[in-house]
């Protein structure tokens, strides 16, 4: 999440004026993250996430990421709702972009993440699969396979400046995934960006998952190598094998993946980090101006691809193959 687009205060009350919600009480933007602008938006009804899409949303994409979260909140997976409008729509315009509210979700991100966490975190995952299978609408991966190359491309000429040798490292990575990337696996609409901070707790428990706006429809397993780079990490980029036994249990305690997904997790791992690996090279050389903005260093999934390099199968995550 960031903030890209300032909204007056007249034109944010002419939007919300549209809704149900009650008066404005409140606006504050939200500086995590790095793809659209984020408010938090308070009422007379209730507090809200007022979104105005910006930079790797496609306004074609949105009926079906707007789409998802309603089918899957109808079948209880704790996600943000769209709110509609009086007219009965959910998407329109702000400030010249796309734009849309949904409903806010208590909890917080965890800082220190522990197993229990990645077990209730590959839990979720899995009933998100299984809620999602009879969801009529598909989105491809952008940032998948076919995608790493052409991004990589838009930074080759700098990406010396982030670290030295890094591009002859990148292009031996993508000649690597481009032979070993696995086909036929299982799969289906995943959310395709679970990090830490799009995943909330109360309690102790799992209350919620956030910003599908990656979402797609990709391999089942390339999730669990997305969830292993982000929440199976020490500080000092040491693996954590206990996480990653417990994120991969509770995910089998509600679908069981077959072998073939198991066995692909150490080439799925590799691809999820040089997918994010690409994405922080790419905005740390084009920062945009005048923003309110997290920045995210790209040299950590640099670290993290290295490991994975090393990983001789799903042993080195502590499974069994």
């Amino acid at each position: 999440m960031a903030v890209y687009t300032d909204v007056p205060d007249d034109a944010l009350e002419a939007f919300v004026a549209a809704y149900d919600i009650g008066g404005v009480l409140a606006c504050k933007g939200i500086a995590e993250g790095i793809e659209n602008s984020n408010y938090l938006l308070q009422t007379e009804r209730g507090s809200y996430i007022l979104t105005l899409y910006e930079r790797r949303v496609a306004p074609e994409d949105l009926p079906f990421f707007l789409g998802l979260m309603d089918h899957l909140a109808g079948r209880g997976i704790a996600c943000p709702t769209p709110v509609r409008g009086r007219d009965g729509e959910a998407l329109r315009q702000l400030c010249g972009r796309p734009a849309a509210i949904v409903t806010f979700l208590h909890g917080m991100c965890v800082r220190n993440i522990e197993p229990a966490h990645c077990a209730a975190l590959g839990g979720a995952m899995a009933a998100m699969h299984r809620a999602g299978e009879d969801f009529p609408m598909r989105r491809r991966n952008a940032l998948g396979p076919s995608g790493w190359a052409p991004l990589f491309e838009t930074c080759r000429d700098s990406a010396g400046g982030i670290a030295p040798g890094i591009a002859a490292e990148i292009d031996d990575e993508l000649a690597f995934l481009a032979r070993h990337w696995p086909a036929g696996a299982a799969s289906g609409i995943i959310h395709a960006d679970l990090f830490p901070d799009n995943v909330f707790f109360l309690g102790g428990r799992l209350s919620g998952m956030i910003d599908f706006y990656f979402a797609c429809n990709d391999f089942y397993a390339y999730e669990l190598a997305v969830c292993l780079n982000a929440w199976c990490f020490e500080p000092d980029f040491s693996f954590s094998v206990a996480r990653a036994r417990r994120l991969i249990a509770g995910y089998r305690a509600v679908r069981e993946p077959d072998p073939g997904e198991i066995a692909a997790l150490p080439v799925l791992a590799r691809g999820a980090a040089l997918r994010f690996l690409l994405t922080r090279l790419h905005d740390a050389l084009f920062p945009p101006e005048g923003v309110l903005v997290g920045r995210k260093d790209p040299l950590e999934y640099l670290h993290k691809l290295r490991f994975h390099r090393g990983a001789a199968g799903p042993g080195a995550y502590g499974l069994d193959g």
